[in-house]
C-alpha cells in the first residue's frame, strides 16, 4: 500500500472457509454446554461477522463429512469447538420440511414439546463414526428456534427420524452424548448397547432384534 492508502475492505461473508475437524470421543471439548447464539438487533457488527462465520464453518464441515463418509444430517457447533448453539442441518430428499430451503441453521433450538411414546433405535454420530449405541428417543417432539438474523421458527410435532436427529443434535449443545444415553447403562467397554459398526454390519440381524426401529437414520 501507498502511504496513507487504506487497506481495502474484505468481506469476511466471502472469504474461502476451512472447515474446521470434528472432535472425537474423549475429547473435553464435548463436555461444553454451549451459549445462546446472538441474533437479536442489538448484536454488535463483529457479533454478527463472527457468528456467520461459524455458520459457514458448520455447514462447510457437514458437506465434507457426507462427501467422505456417505452420511450425515446434521451437526451441532459444539462437535467443530465452536459453543454457541448452533446446528446445521440438510435434510435434503428425506423429509418436506423447510423443502426449498436445504440446508438450513437452527440457532438456540429449544423443544417445547415432548411425546409419551418413545422407542429404541441404533445411534451414531460424527464424534464417533466408528460406533453405534442403543438408545431411547422420544417418538416426535416440537422445536422453536431462530436463524442467524433472528427470525423465529416454530416447527410442531416432528416425524420420527427428524425428531431423533434433532434431540441427538440438541444433546451436543448441552455437553450430552449419545454414549450417556445408552439403554444399557454399564461403563463404555461392557455395555452391550455399545457396538463397533464392523461388528454391527456383520450380525445386522441379530443387532435389529434389539430396537424398536432398524435401520438406524444416521447423524
Amino acid at each position: 500500500l501507498s502511504p496513507g492508502a487504506r487497506e481495502p475492505r474484505r468481506d469476511a461473508e466471502s472469504e474461502t472457509v476451512i472447515a474446521p475437524p470434528v472432535l472425537q470421543l474423549g475429547d473435553e471439548r464435548l463436555r461444553r454446554i454451549a451459549a445462546p447464539c446472538k441474533v437479536g438487533a442489538s448484536r454488535s457488527a463483529a457479533e454478527r461477522s463472527e457468528l456467520k462465520r461459524i455458520e459457514r464453518e458448520l455447514h462447510a464441515r457437514l458437506v465434507q463429512f457426507r462427501r467422505e463418509h456417505g452420511f450425515g444430517r446434521a451437526i451441532a457447533a459444539t462437535q467443530i469447538d465452536r459453543h454457541v448453539r448452533m446446528i446445521a442441518c440438510n435434510l435434503a430428499g428425506t423429509c418436506d420440511y423447510r423443502r426449498g430451503s436445504q440446508p438450513f441453521t437452527l440457532c438456540n433450538p429449544a423443544i417445547t414439546w415432548r411425546s409419551d411414546e418413545t422407542f429404541t433405535m441404533w445411534d451414531d454420530c460424527m464424534s464417533f463414526p466408528e460406533l453405534l449405541v442403543r438408545v431411547r428417543r422420544h417418538t416426535s417432539i416440537s422445536l422453536q428456534y431462530q436463524d442467524t438474523d433472528g427470525a423465529e421458527f416454530v416447527w410442531e410435532s416432528l416425524g420420527r427420524a427428524e425428531a431423533e436427529l434433532l434431540q441427538h443434535e440438541i444433546d451436543h449443545l448441552d455437553g450430552v452424548l449419545a454414549v450417556e444415553r445408552v439403554v444399557d447403562q454399564k461403563p463404555l467397554g461392557e455395555s452391550a448397547d455399545i457396538v463397533r459398526r464392523s461388528e454391527f454390519e456383520r450380525d445386522r440381524g441379530r443387532f435389529a432384534a434389539m430396537v424398536d426401529v432398524f435401520p438406524t437414520d444416521s447423524e
